[in-house]
């Protein structure tokens, strides 16, 4: 399956992105330590982002699977850049705060769904991700 992004340069470091099948649209800014005005979204705080909202998400499914619902779960996710160049993602770390009543059996399938997600599994090796699980928060 594949789907089209589409996307147009604005100018002043901004990009305009147009999800295809939806409409949907958002726009990123080069961040205030390179260049940018920071006023949205960069595309590294994109990046970081996907991994916690596919995270949330395919927890999610696994929590239909076992008929959990997980309404109310909060994720938050810090990005950290290397120092040194290349320019890059060093390290992200998420913390995962689950809604009460999950029993304990359900927690270990729904932190091995999250760590199973396409976007942790496409991320360079080099990037270090940590998560903090903070259960019935």
């Amino acid at each position: 399956m594949s789907i089209r992004i589409d996307c147009e340069y604005l100018g002043d470091l901004r990009v305009r992105a147009v999800h295809a099948p939806s409409g949907t649209v958002l726009h990123t800014d080069a961040p205030v330590d390179n260049h940018g005005k920071g006023e949205s979204f960069s595309p590294t705080d994109l990046a970081a982002t996907a991994l916690t909202t596919c995270m949330a998400t395919i927890m999610a499914i696994q929590g239909r699977t076992l008929g959990i619902e997980l309404r109310g779960m909060r994720l938050s996710v810090e990005k950290h850049m290397t120092v040194q160049p290349p320019r890059r993602i060093a390290r992200l770390v998420l913390r995962i705060d689950m809604p009460a009543g999950v029993p304990e059996d359900a927690r270990v399938k729904l932190e091995r769904a999250a760590s199973a997600c396409p976007v942790h599994h496409s991320l360079h090796p080099d990037i270090i991700t940590d998560v903090e699980w903070r259960w019935g928060a």
